[in-house]
């Protein structure tokens, strides 16, 4: 049985490795050797990631699955979640999350009858906890619109800040002519994005171009 850390971050600015500490602890606790971690920036809300399927590719039967949390592993909806559900119980990989106790049995020996009370009892958690971080993820979403929809109204939203690092690159790829193909693999971007900033890159040539004339 090998042990795999799954460690997940909705986005780049927050640290999924965060949880690292958490997890190693907890390993250690229960006499465990973590032998593989896998660590994503992704949202829970979508189905396919990239390192939680290749920790699955990697796992044999009896291997645990391990998060910190539920909400790490899953803000699926509820097609989503019976679809990795199956995915999970066809490799017959075992989840253990830090906020589930009763999946913290499934790391020892036991005998047939415990073994599978616990087993029947964590997958019926497992959804609860699953829907309950659906839930979660949802409302959040709905304050942040009518949050959104309140400041739009109140003539105060200015939108998502600018990644002025990120753009910075971009334009200095641009100036290096590069291709688009080149600029949105080096810096994961949209086409929309590239071609708000490269229209920008241009006007700034031109004005500079003509006060270096004048």
């Amino acid at each position: 049985m090998f042990i795999r850390a799954y460690l997940r971050a909705s986005t780049s600015e927050q640290d999924a490795s965060r949880a690292r500490d958490v997890l190693d602890a907890f390993a250690v606790e229960q006499g465990l050797r973590i032998a593989a971690r896998y660590v994503e920036n992704e949202s829970g809300a979508k189905l396919h990631r990239p390192e939680l399927f290749r920790l699955l590719n990697d796992c044999e039967p009896g291997d645990v699955l391990l998060v910190e949390q539920v909400d790490r592993l899953s803000r699926l909806t509820s097609p989503d979640w019976v679809r990795l559900r199956g995915l999970i119980d066809a490799k017959q990989v075992h989840i253990v999350a830090l906020d589930l106790p009763t999946s913290w049995t499934l790391t020892a020996p036991a005998d047939e009858f415990t073994g599978r009370m616990f087993a029947a009892v964590n997958a019926m958690m497992l959804d609860v906890l699953a829907a309950v971080a659906r839930k979660d993820y949802e409302d959040r979403r709905r304050r942040q619109a009518e949050g959104t929809a309140k400041a739009k109204a109140a003539g105060l939203y200015k939108g998502r800040p600018a990644n002025k690092a990120r753009n910075a690159a971009i334009s200095s790829l641009l100036s290096d002519g590069r291709s688009w193909r080149e600029i949105m693999d080096a810096t994961g971007c949209s086409r929309t994005l590239l071609a708000k900033i490269a229209r920008d890159h241009r006007l700034l040539k031109a004005t500079t171009a003509v006060e270096t004339d004048g």
